[in-house]
């Protein structure tokens, strides 16, 4: 993540969203429904892999949605997020009765996998300051990066010898992609979804093995008919909307290995 302006929901209005809109964050229907696909996306690529991953990375991770739905199926997750409102929503779910304890909050704006905010290494691994994972994910954060080669970069970076990289995003599938976000939603925004060939060729030219990026699932979400339709950003934006109009997303699961 080549600076603090070119990273994870780094520009001042990203992470100026992104802290606002927090504490309303989980009551976006469509927040809990794409994360949980996301999941069961991820959970069947494992299975078909046979892969059964111990430590979890999940960067972009927001208020932990995606990491609670997979905290159940791994030894620990690692939520990291650069927005601090965010991060601290999760400590608030994290100390609720029931909550999954093999998660680990941190704030911070990645760019280096040695970064002293991650977890030290094993101790039977001294040639490694910092912990390295067997499995990374994100979801809905790609489209928010303005410069993705060096985010996978640092990915590629935190990795294991043979752990794998699975990144969820919307697809850029045309101009009716931009239509994922309304207008008042743009602050942070650098790219309409993702393009499946573009990203699997800055895959292969970073380092991945065993590259594949294909659409997964599709998901119906309500869309502004015209610009400016569902208002102001007052923190809960299309969950309070009955107007607009339902439009289909591709869904994209971005895979990578790292060389054994």
């Amino acid at each position: 993540m080549a600076s603090a302006v070119a990273n994870i929901r780094a520009t001042s209005g990203g992470n100026a969203r992104f802290n606002k809109e927090a504490l309303s964050w989980d009551a976006r229907p469509f927040v809990y429904e794409a994360s949980q696909a996301a999941a069961e996306a991820v959970l069947s690529k494992l299975k078909s892999l046979d892969r059964q991953p111990k430590q979890v990375l999940e960067i972009g991770c927001g208020t932990g949605t995606l990491s609670f739905l997979i905290a159940p199926h791994v030894d620990r997750v690692v939520a990291v997020d650069a927005a601090d409102g965010m991060i601290e929503v999760l400590k608030i779910k994290l100390a609720k009765s029931g909550a999954p304890t093999n998660i680990l909050p941190v704030a911070v704006l990645l760019e280096d996998p040695e970064d002293g905010s991650l977890p030290g290494a094993d101790s039977g691994k001294p040639e490694s300051q910092r912990q390295k994972f067997d499995l990374i994910i994100s979801h809905l954060v790609l489209h928010h990066i303005p410069d993705l080669g060096s985010v996978l970069r640092t990915m590629l970076g935190c990795l294991k010898p043979g752990g794998c990289v699975m990144l969820t995003d919307f697809e850029d599938f045309g101009p009716e992609a931009k239509r994922f976000h309304p207008a008042s939603k743009m602050a942070g925004v650098e790219r309409h979804g993702i393009d499946a060939a573009a990203m699997s060729k800055l895959m292969h030219d970073i380092g991945f093995k065993h590259v594949s990026v294909q659409a997964e699932w599709t998901m119906r979400k309500r869309v502004e008919s015209f610009d400016g339709e569902f208002g102001g950003d007052d923190g809960l934006g299309m969950a309070k909307q009955e107007t607009g109009e339902s439009m289909s997303f591709p869904f994209l699961l971005c895979y990578g290995e790292r060389a054994d």
